[in-house]
C-alpha cells in the first residue's frame, strides 16, 4: 500500500467549556480506517493531544497497523495541553491538579462516550502521555483504578512525588503499563529543575514491580525528544491493541 494511504487520516474536532479548568479546551478525534457507528472502538486518551498527532504522528501509524498488522481499530483522543498550565496541571503537587483530573474523568470521558462509539469498560480505556503528560497518566489511574487500567508512558517524569505514592500503594495486578525510557535522559531539563530520567524510571520500575504491576518496561537509545518517542510508539500500540492478548 502506498505511504501516502497512511496519511488519510480522520480527524474531527470538539471543543468543551469547562467548568473545572474555567475555560474552553479543545479535543481531537481520531476514527481509524473502516469507522462505522456500528460497533464500539477502544479508546486511547492522549495527554499533550495536538503534540500526539503532529510530532508523535500517531494517527498516520496506527492506520498503518491496523492497515497492515490487523491491530484492533481504535478511537483516539488528543486532549489540548495549556502549555503555560502545563505542570500546575499534569504535576501530582501542581495547583491545578485535581481541576484537570474531574475535567478528564466529568467532562472529557462523558463527552466522548456519549457522541462516538467507544466501548467503556475498564480494559478498553488507555491514558497516554510523553514525559509530564505520562505522569498525569499514570496517577489519573491510581486515583480512578474503576475508570483506567491501562497506561502508555514515554519517558516519564516518574520524580519523588510518584515515587512516593507508588510506596503508598498495596497492590497494582490490574494496571497494564508500558514505560518507555531512553538511555541519553540522564539530564532532562525542566521547569523545576534538571533530572536523571532515566534513574528515576528505574526506581519507578522496581516499585512497580513490587506491587505486581503488569509491567512492560523497554530501555532504548534515546533523548527525551519526539524524535525518539516517535520511533518508539508502533511498539507500544501493538502492546495494547494486538488481536492475540
Amino acid at each position: 500500500m502506498d505511504q501516502t494511504d497512511y496519511n488519510k487520516r480522520t480527524i474531527v474536532k470538539r471543543q468543551i467549556a469547562s467548568e473545572f479548568l474555567g475555560k474552553e479546551r479543545n479535543l481531537w478525534v481520531y476514527l481509524p480506517p473502516g469507522y462505522t457507528e456500528l460497533i464500539t472502538y477502544p479508546v486511547i486518551y492522549c495527554q499533550d493531544g495536538i503534540e500526539f498527532l503532529n510530532y508523535g504522528r500517531i494517527a498516520t501509524l496506527t492506520n498503518y497497523l491496523v492497515l497492515e498488522e490487523d491491530l484492533i481499530p481504535p478511537i483516539i483522543i488528543g486532549i489540548e495541553v495549556d502549555l503555560p498550565e502545563r505542570t500546575a496541571e499534569y504535576s501530582p503537587t501542581g495547583t491545578r491538579y485535581k481541576a484537570y483530573s474531574h475535567f478528564v474523568v466529568n467532562e472529557v470521558i462523558p463527552l466522548i462516550e456519549r457522541q462516538f462509539p467507544v466501548q467503556t469498560d475498564v480494559a478498553a480505556r488507555v491514558l497516554a502521555g510523553d514525559s509530564l503528560g505520562a505522569t498525569v497518566s499514570l496517577h489519573l489511574a491510581l486515583d480512578y483504578p474503576e475508570l483506567f487500567s491501562k497506561v502508555l508512558a514515554l519517558s516519564g517524569a516518574f520524580l519523588d512525588p510518584t515515587l512516593r505514592r507508588l510506596e503508598t500503594v498495596d497492590n497494582l495486578s490490574d494496571l497494564d503499563l508500558y514505560m518507555l525510557i531512553g538511555l541519553q535522559e540522564t539530564a532532562v531539563k525542566t521547569d523545576i529543575g534538571e533530572f536523571d530520567f532515566l534513574e528515576y524510571n528505574r526506581k519507578a520500575k522496581q516499585l512497580l514491580e513490587l506491587k505486581q504491576t503488569k509491567l512492560t518496561y523497554r530501555e532504548a537509545p534515546g533523548r527525551h525528544i519526539w524524535g525518539f518517542w516517535q520511533n518508539e510508539l508502533q511498539a507500544a500500540l501493538r502492546h495494547f491493541l494486538a488481536r492475540d492478548r
